[in-house]
């Protein structure tokens, strides 16, 4: 597996997560109209992003079923390190919502520096199709990135200051 390759399969995991946790999200915290309608919004981002990654990766002879079980040579909290969890029901809704726009920013953020490494490859390798591909993606999971960290700054004082 080439370098190309190796960055192919890794944003194509990163952002399956990135949509499942927003998926995710959306469901556990639908009472909050704001979270659940963006959060499903750019869900379908990272479903898009899937799609692109997957329809570049057959023409760069990448088969990402082959390769379940390769991985970035590293260990990130959002894939792989295990994060303490509170037991379900002791925290409360809030608390709740805060840890999950925290892993929400961590995937965003692992993706976009995926992203960047994506460009910077496709860049040094003449593979134009790949910095379309990046040029194209990477800016929507920047926005991601913004949303949850104006959301953590939005709702941290009042959850944390009611504790």
């Amino acid at each position: 597996m080439n370098g190309l390759q190796l960055a192919l399969l890794t944003l194509h995991r990163g952002e399956q997560h990135l949509s499942e946790k927003l998926t995710t999200a959306a469901a556990r915290h639908c009472a909050e109209h704001e979270v659940y309608h963006v959060a499903t919004d750019i869900a379908a981002w990272s479903s898009e992003h899937m799609q692109g990654i997957a329809d570049a990766s057959a023409q760069h002879d990448l088969n990402l079923d082959e390769h379940s079980d390769t991985a970035w040579p590293d260990v990130s909290p959002v894939h792989g390190h295990k994060i303490h969890k509170p037991p379900p029901g002791s925290c409360g809704p809030g608390l709740l919502l805060l840890r999950d726009l925290r892993d929400l920013h961590l995937a965003a953020a692992y993706n976009s520096l995926h992203w960047e490494m994506l460009a910077q490859v496709a860049q040094a390798s003449g593979a134009t199709d790949l910095l379309s591909l990046a040029s194209s993606c990477h800016p929507q999971t920047l926005r991601q990135m913004r949303w949850t960290n104006t959301m953590i700054k939005n709702m941290s004082p009042q959850i944390l200051n009611s504790l």
